[in-house]
């Protein structure tokens, strides 16, 4: 399926100074803004969007064109929000874009914002990316330079300015309220909604948040057309009404246990073991899979029997992983202790809660305490039950908190428990009373 396909997203990857604009453009950059500013109005942009059917990429995977239409019709002020906070586990597509290639995301941003009339732009960018931040303030620089933004972009009455704004390392502001509470100088704590961020967003105004990777695929829908996109990925199921299709080009991070690490541009629904096997030579020392995080550390666990599941936005769901999330793929092979690797878990979602859902705040830290019994060997068998129970009760998917944070800590706990349920019981069994620093 994949044997053919020629990557895009990283078609720039390993160009010498591929992060100038004279290189961007002399390999047909900026040529898509052009395109959309000449050739096509706000609204047909958007029209175009929604019909590639492109979903976000950064990990709910909301349908981008939808999100741009809920922006009211009557509005003054339009804000676009990037988000590259990236604070996933296992995640760093847009970092590979930013540094690589940062012109094109300000290309994708410029169209993004030409389609919903934005004149203002803040990439949202984590704070621990310093290279990321530096290549990109430079790229910024040059597009000012050259004319590419600021007043009266290429001749035309489109004028957009972009900002950089570094977050302060908190993984609550990769949800986009949080991150617009945290833009405006406040505390990164998530809104209720609604209103939406396309009501009411950056300083109340109506805000569109789109990550780095969704708008770089924005970029070659104008470039090669809405047929060229559909014909890459997964088509909706018929049969399912729910089932939008995973259409176009992903970025897979792939991390852990294997013999060639990195960022792999495929289709989406790349079977998960041809991706481990074919593009990341395997598992290293010639070992076999434990458990993979086929999306994040908050979409939860495959086991070694369901490798060949395709990663795209449906399948993944149907063995009980939470969704694709970002594509990061983590890899664990046979030796790996599941307890260990459920207890970093357990430990990261606690300290990142905000604490502003008492099920989210409360629920991680009985999860981590009960993972810290279960290592220090004082656990019982039925801690398990507690356990599941607790991850069944906290999130947006029950109705108890405001944004899905506790989801993204509970489904690891969730798959796996359920799935490594044995190996639990027998390190609870022969744990017992060890304690462990």
């Amino acid at each position: 399926m994949t044997r053919d396909y020629e990557p895009v997203l990283l078609a720039n990857l390993g160009v010498p100074d591929s992060h100038r604009l004279d290189v961007y453009r002399s390999r047909g950059g900026y040529q898509a803004i052009e395109k959309a500013l000449r050739q096509h109005t706000p609204e047909e942009v958007v029209e175009l969007v929604v019909q590639s059917k492109l979903r976000g990429r950064g990990g709910a995977g909301f349908p981008c064109g939808m999100k741009w239409k809920f922006l009211p019709k009557d509005r003054t002020v339009t804000y676009l929000c990037v988000n590259a906070d990236e604070s996933e586990p296992g995640t760093f597509n847009n970092r590979i874009l930013m540094e690589n290639d940062p012109h094109q995301v300000l290309e994708g941003i410029m169209i993004a914002a030409y389609a919903t009339r934005a004149q203002t732009a803040y990439i949202y960018i984590r704070y621990e990316y310093v290279r990321a931040h530096r290549i990109l303030q430079q790229a910024i620089q040059e597009a000012y330079d050259a004319g590419l933004l600021g007043r009266n972009i290429l001749g035309t009455e489109f004028s957009l300015d972009i900002y950089l704004h570094r977050g302060a390392g908190a993984y609550i502001c990769g949800e986009e309220t949080g991150l617009i509470e945290s833009l405006e100088g406040k505390r990164g704590w998530p809104r209720t909604k609604p209103p939406y961020p396309a009501v009411e967003g950056v300083f109340r105004k109506p805000t569109v948040v789109n990550n780095v990777e969704t708008l770089c695929c924005v970029k070659h829908i104008l470039d090669r057309g809405v047929d060229w996109f559909l014909s890459i990925g997964v088509p909706a199921d018929p049969n399912n009404p729910r089932d939008l299709g995973s259409y176009g080009p992903k970025l897979y991070c792939v991390s852990g246990h294997v013999n060639r690490p990195g960022c792999y541009e495929l289709p989406l629904g790349v079977p998960c073991r041809e991706l481990i096997e074919d593009y990341a030579g395997g598992v290293r020392n010639g070992k076999g899979v434990k458990a993979v995080i086929p999306g994040g550390l908050s979409m939860g666990f495959l086991r070694a029997d369901e490798l060949d599941t395709p990663l795209d936005f449906s399948s993944l769901q149907k063995v009980g992983c939470l969704g694709l999330g970002t594509a990061a793929v983590v890899v664990f092979d046979e030796d790996t202790s599941i307890v260990d690797i459920l207890h970093r878990s357990c430990r990261f979602f606690a300290h990142e809660s905000c604490g502003q859902c008492t099920p989210c705040r409360e629920g991680t830290a009985w999860m981590y305490r009960i993972l810290n019994r279960i290592r220090n060997g004082e656990a019982e068998p039925s801690d398990l039950e507690i356990l599941l129970e607790i991850a069944d009760s906290i999130g947006i998917i029950p109705g108890t908190t405001i944004c899905g944070l506790a989801d993204g800590a509970a489904w690891p706990v969730k798959t796996a428990v359920r799935k490594f349920r044995e190996e639990f019981e027998e390190y609870i069994r022969t744990r017992k009373g060890v304690t462990v620093g």
